[in-house]
C-alpha cells in the first residue's frame, strides 16, 4: 500500500523532493506498526524478525500490568508503544443513563477513566499517562467485549486515541493534548458496544459512525481536528476500521457494512462504488490484493469476495466482482494477505482457510487449529511466520505457505483479544491485563 504524505509537504516543495519524502515515509512505516493491522494493512510486517516459541518462563523480554481493560491493539513508532485502556473508579454514577428498550446489556453504575499511555519499547517502562476523559458509559458493553476496543495510530507525529462517545483526542508523541472532536453517543445494536478505529492517510483522518440510526462518515483534518466532509450511510451498528488505498491517482476510502461494503473518494466523500452481499455484523477490515480489494464478514453466514478497485456505481451480483467464496469466513477477526495467500477464521473458531488472492482458490480449506479455543484476535505475520491467538492466550505459529505446517504453540497467563504485534525482534502481545514483550533470549 502506498502511503501518501500531504501534510509533510508545503507549497514551495518540487515534485522530487515531495517523492522522497514520500519514500522516506513508507521506508520508517514499515518498521513500525502505526495503525491497525500494521504498516501495510494487511497484518504482516515486512520487517520484523520475531520469534517462534516462548511462555512465561521462556523469551518474555518483559512483561507490564497495564490498569484498566482493554481490547485494543497497540500501536508501534519508533522506541514507543501507545496503548488504550478503560479503567473502572469507585466514584459513583451522578444519576442512571437511560437504557434504550433494544439493549440487552445495562451501563456501569461508577465512572471509568479513559487512559492513553506510552511505553518505551525496549523496557516497557510506562513514560507518561494520560486520561483523556472520566465518564459514566452511557451504554452496557458485550461480556466479552471492553471500554477500549479502538486501536491508537499515529504518523510519527500525532497520536490519536478514539474512544468512541467519548471521543477522539489527539495528542503529541509527548502526551500533550492538541485537540479532541466529540461526535454525540452511539447507539449500539443491543447496547454490546463500539470498537471500531479510524484510518489515516496524509493530512486526512477517516472516522466510521455505524450505529442503529443516523450512521455516518467523517473526514477530519488531521492536524486540526476540524471537519472536511461527513456523509450519511444506511447502515445499522458496526465495527469495522475503512481501508485506504490510492489506485489510478485516485484516493479512496472502503468501509465495510452489513448492507453494503462502500468506496468513498477520500477528498470529497463522493460514492464511488458499493456492493452488497455481506453477512450481518460485518466487522473483518477490506484488504488489498494489487487492483481489487477483498471484503469479508461471517456472522449467521459466510462471504468473501474481491472486487475491482476501478468499479464504479452498484456491483452486487455482477460480473465486475472477481470472486466470490461462501465457506469459513471470519466475524470479529480480520484476513491476512501475506504475498499473495489469504488467510482467515471460520467465525469466531479456530478452523483457518488459506485462499489465493488473485483467484480465490483454496491452497487449504478449513483446517482445524487443535490447540486454539473462541478468537478475537486478527491473524499476523512476519519472517515467514503466522501468527494465531485465541482468547485464553495460546498461539498458533504456523510456517506461511501453500502447505499447513505448525510450527509452536505458546501459552501465557491472559486472556488475548489483541492482535499480535509483530515490531523489530520482537512480539508484542497485548493480554486483558498485562502486556508482554516477546523477544528471544540473548
Amino acid at each position: 500500500m502506498r502511503i501518501a504524505v500531504q501534510s509533510l509537504i508545503v507549497c514551495f516543495v518540487t515534485l522530487p523532493a515531495a517523492l522522497s519524502i514520500a519514500g522516506e515515509f513508507e521506508e520508517a512505516a514499515a518498521g513500525n506498526w502505526h495503525q491497525w493491522r500494521g504498516p501495510l494493512a494487511t497484518g504482516v510486517s515486512p520487517t520484523a524478525e520475531p520469534p517462534t516459541e516462548w511462555s512465561e518462563e521462556k523469551n518474555i523480554k518483559w512483561k507490564v500490568r497495564i490498569p484498566g481493560d482493554g481490547s485494543s491493539t497497540p500501536a508501534v513508532w519508533g522506541d514507543r508503544v501507545y496503548v488504550l485502556s478503560a479503567e473502572a473508579t469507585d466514584r459513583a454514577a451522578d444519576e442512571k443513563p437511560e437504557v434504550h428498550p433494544d439493549a440487552k446489556t445495562l451501563p456501569p453504575d461508577v465512572y471509568y477513566r479513559f487512559l492513553v499511555l506510552c511505553l518505551d519499547r525496549a523496557t516497557g517502562k510506562v513514560l507518561w499517562q494520560k486520561t483523556a476523559c472520566e465518564a459514566v458509559p452511557h451504554e452496557g458493553r458485550h461480556q466479552s467485549h471492553s471500554y477500549a476496543g479502538s486501536s491508537p495510530l499515529t504518523e510519527g507525529r500525532r497520536l490519536y486515541a478514539f474512544f468512541g462517545s467519548r471521543g477522539l483526542f489527539c495528542y503529541d508523541l509527548d502526551g500533550q493534548l492538541l485537540w479532541r472532536r466529540d461526535f454525540g453517543k452511539m447507539r449500539t445494536r443491543y447496547g454490546w458496544g463500539e470498537a471500531a478505529t479510524p484510518a489515516l492517510h496524509g493530512d486526512t483522518l477517516i472516522v466510521p459512525w455505524d450505529q442503529e440510526d443516523e450512521s455516518f462518515v467523517v473526514a477530519l483534518d488531521a492536524a486540526t481536528g476540524e471537519t472536511r466532509w461527513r456523509k450519511d450511510r444506511d447502515e445499522p451498528t458496526g465495527w469495522a476500521t475503512p481501508l485506504i488505498v490510492e489506485q489510478d491517482g485516485a484516493t479512496q476510502v472502503i468501509l465495510n457494512g452489513a448492507n453494503r461494503v462502500r468506496s468513498y473518494d477520500l477528498t470529497n466523500g463522493e460514492l464511488l462504488w458499493e456492493c452488497g452481499g455481506q453477512t450481518v455484523n460485518a466487522i473483518p477490515s477490506p484488504v488489498r490484493h494489487g487492483d481489487a480489494v477483498v471484503c469479508m464478514s461471517g456472522y449467521r453466514g459466510y462471504h468473501a469476495c474481491a472486487i475491482p478497485l476501478a468499479a464504479r456505481g452498484d456491483v452486487t451480483g455482477g460480473e465486475t466482482v472477481r470472486w466470490s467464496h461462501g465457506r469459513g469466513t471470519p466475524y470479529v477477526p480480520s484476513p491476512l494477505l501475506y504475498d499473495g495467500l489469504l488467510y482467515f477464521t471460520r467465525a469466531n473458531s479456530a478452523i483457518l482457510t488459506c485462499l489465493d488472492a488473485e483467484s480465490g482458490e483454496p491452497a487449504y480449506e478449513m483446517e482445524r487449529l487443535s490447540e486454539l479455543n473462541s478468537l478475537y484476535a486478527s491473524p499476523s505475520a512476519a519472517d515467514g511466520k503466522i501468527y494465531i491467538t485465541d482468547r485464553d492466550g495460546v498461539t498458533m505459529v504456523l510456517r506461511h505457505g501453500r502447505e499447513f505446517k505448525v510450527l509452536a504453540v505458546n501459552r501465557l497467563d491472559d486472556p488475548v483479544d489483541a492482535s499480535p504485534v509483530p515490531i523489530g525482534k520482537s512480539l508484542l502481545l497485548r493480554g486483558r491485563r498485562h502486556l508482554y514483550c516477546i523477544e528471544e533470549s540473548q
